[in-house]
C-alpha cells in the first residue's frame, strides 16, 4: 500500500478510537469562550471596523456579540489571541 493510504488508514483508526472514548495520544485543544464585544471595544473599533479588519462578517460579529451564537474553531482562536495581545494581531495583518 502507499504511504498516503496508510497514513490516511492510521488517521481513521485514531478517529474511530477517540469516538468511543480512547483518549491515548490524541491531542484536544480546547479554547476559552471570549466576550466578543469586550474584545471589540478593547481595540477601540466599531463593529464595522472590526469585521472589516478580521474578516469577520458584519453579521455574525453581531450574532456574536448579541448571544445568539458563539464563535468556534478558528474565528475562536483569533479571538483568543485578540483578547491576549490585540496588537500582535494586528501588527502582523499590516
Amino acid at each position: 500500500m502507499s504511504n498516503a493510504f496508510e497514513s490516511i488508514q492510521q488517521g481513521l483508526m485514531e478517529a474511530i478510537e477517540f469516538s468511543e472514548g480512547e483518549k491515548k495520544g490524541a491531542t484536544v485543544h480546547k479554547f476559552n469562550s471570549v466576550d466578543v464585544k469586550a474584545v471589540r471595544t478593547n481595540v477601540s473599533m466599531t463593529q464595522i471596523e472590526f469585521a472589516s479588519t478580521f474578516g469577520i462578517s458584519l453579521g455574525t460579529l453581531r450574532h456574536w456579540e448579541r448571544g445568539d451564537r458563539t464563535p468556534r474553531g478558528p474565528a475562536l482562536v483569533l479571538l483568543n489571541v485578540l483578547s491576549k495581545d490585540p496588537q500582535a494581531v494586528i501588527r502582523a495583518l499590516a
